[in-house]
């Protein structure tokens, strides 16, 4: 199959009859059409729950060793790479050099399109090489199209060196979908900008993402309950709502919680500990090393 004939067999790049006269409606119009398309972002996330529940345990097993997420794509789906990467340290204290997003172009490509990029095979495979990939490692592949060489070059080398492969893609049978031991399909359909991917299979990777990652830090033991208690407080709104983190999972009074994050040196989950176990912050911090790090299972095992 030509690459013409490809691009015109992919529901992404097909002309959708709904929007076929976008240009002719008023401003109202169009952001209710565009806003209703989005539906179909989270519809298309639904209907990839079960696959993506298959790749969230199966990546908390590697990452549990000590593993990286590491992202792979080009244009709107290396930029949500890139988000989803940066996000995971001041939300869960996810160490950044456990989160390496990789976009082709380089760093340049982030703000300003990068021709050529993305169909570089060979690039895709150096720049993972290049941050030493390996078996404890989750690569997760994006791409709206499904068959951006750049990410098939960053699967072959993750596959290879033994890594977890994840994909996610807009269109059925897409190569990227076959090159991964988990492919997440976001089937989308046609944008109403024909072709536009940046529109509702952009939301829906960024969804997917999201979840992905959001469900493995839970997993990981990064909340408790559906507290973010191992937020990195390094402005004046992060400390206050540190100091609201621990009253309410504790109980206590203002007081209270800022004298333990104080002596937890600003650990939200190490001072719900000292404050629910009664323990200072050393016994606080040995309960959770004892307990793989997770709050709820140092609350509840043994002093």
């Amino acid at each position: 199959m030509s690459d013409q004939t490809q691009t015109e067999t992919r529901r992404t790049e097909q002309v959708n009859p709904d929007s076929a006269d976008l240009d002719l409606l008023s401003a109202e119009a169009l952001v209710r059409a565009f806003a209703d398309d989005q539906l179909r972002a989270v519809q298309a996330v639904q209907a990839a729950a079960p696959a993506l529940a298959k790749a969230v345990e199966a990546a908390v097993t590697r990452l549990e060793r000590g593993g990286r997420l590491v992202y792979a794509g080009a244009g709107t789906s290396g930029r949500l790479g890139v988000l989803d990467a940066t996000e995971l340290t001041p939300t869960f204290s996810w160490p950044a050099e456990r989160a390496v997003p990789l976009i082709a172009g380089g760093e340049r490509a982030i703000r300003q399109a990068v021709e050529g990029a993305e169909d570089d095979f060979g690039a895709g495979k150096r720049d993972v090489l290049a941050v030493n990939i390996g078996p404890d490692d989750v690569l997760i592949g994006v791409a709206a199209s499904g068959s951006t060489p750049y990410v098939l070059g960053a699967l072959e080398a993750g596959r290879e060196a033994g890594a977890l492969t994840v994909t996610l893609a807009n269109n059925p049978g897409a190569p990227i979908l076959s090159a991964a031991e988990h492919a997440i399909l976001l089937d989308t359909g046609p944008e109403v900008i024909s072709g536009s991917t940046r529109l509702k299979a952009g939301t829906a990777q960024k969804i997917a993402l999201n979840t992905f990652s959001s469900a493995v830090m839970v997993r990981l033991g990064k909340v408790y309950g559906n507290l973010m208690v191992d937020v990195k407080a390094t402005n004046e709104k992060l400390r206050g709502r540190a100091v609201r983190l621990v009253c309410h999972a504790t109980g206590s009074d203002a007081a209270a919680a800022q004298t333990a994050l104080n002596a937890a040196g600003g650990s939200v989950k190490t001072a719900i500990v000292m404050l629910l176990r009664d323990v200072d912050a050393a016994g606080a911090q040995a309960l959770l090393a004892q307990a793989g790090g997770k709050p709820r299972a140092a609350l509840e095992g043994e002093l």
